[in-house]
């Protein structure tokens, strides 16, 4: 599985947004849903104020390397694109090929490297993209529907691709992801976000730096 290369822009942003282009984004959003119910968290995409809860602990200023697993039709992308840093990229990786081609037709962004692959490879596209470690990854990949041993590997391999005191945050329906970070992070934080449909957990693992000088 292979990346799609950097935009050649000189200029960020996204692409027009007239059109009915939302109700596109949520049909295929949907219709993704129907197809692969076990890879999408919610049939219904998170709200702005989850995207803000889940975000609100990032350094922008300094992070220069942000990953995210399973963007879909970028409801976290693009408010990441403009957050980050002008000289920041982020690397979005999603299985789904209809996604990856989503983000691509609509996000015009050269910080953004849009990945079709396993989240499982993350420390491969880390270093495709000329880097050794990223700041943050956050992901709402439904971990208790993943089939047996994956999250546990995705868990294991993002500790190991964050940067000592990086962050992987996360957005989920259920609390079954704390049983795979517990044995790989340092510190985990865990709490509930009510305004969003429906409430949604959000929580950060830090990576711990004696944790990653192990691996």
């Amino acid at each position: 599985m292979a990346s799609l290369p950097f935009k050649d822009k000189h200029k960020t942003g996204f692409k027009s947004t007239h059109g009915g282009s939302f109700l596109k984004q949520w049909t295929i959003f949907f219709r993704q849903f129907l197809k692969h119910p076990g890879m999408i968290g919610s049939v219904i995409p998170s709200s702005r104020t989850l995207v803000d809860a889940v975000l609100e602990p990032v350094d922008w200023e300094r992070t220069r390397l942000f990953v995210e697993y399973g963007p879909g039709v970028g409801t976290f992308t693009r408010p990441i694109l403009e957050r980050m840093h002008p000289d920041a990229t982020l690397i979005a990786i999603d299985l789904n090929l209809d996604f990856v081609a989503w983000l691509d037709a609509q996000i015009d962004d050269p910080r953004l490297r849009v990945v079709h692959g396993s989240a499982i490879d993350v420390r491969r596209f880390i270093r495709e993209a000329g880097y050794q470690q990223a700041d943050y990854v956050v992901s709402g990949l439904p971990f208790s529907t993943l089939p047996d041993g994956v999250g546990a590997a995705i868990c294991a391999e993002t500790r190991a691709a964050l940067r000592p005191g990086g962050e992987f945050l996360i957005y989920q329906y259920s609390r079954y992801v704390m049983r795979l970070l517990t044995p790989v992070f340092g510190a985990i934080s865990d709490r509930l976000e009510w305004r969003n449909i429906p409430p949604c957990r959000v929580i950060r693992a830090t990576s711990d730096e004696a944790l990653a000088q192990a691996a």
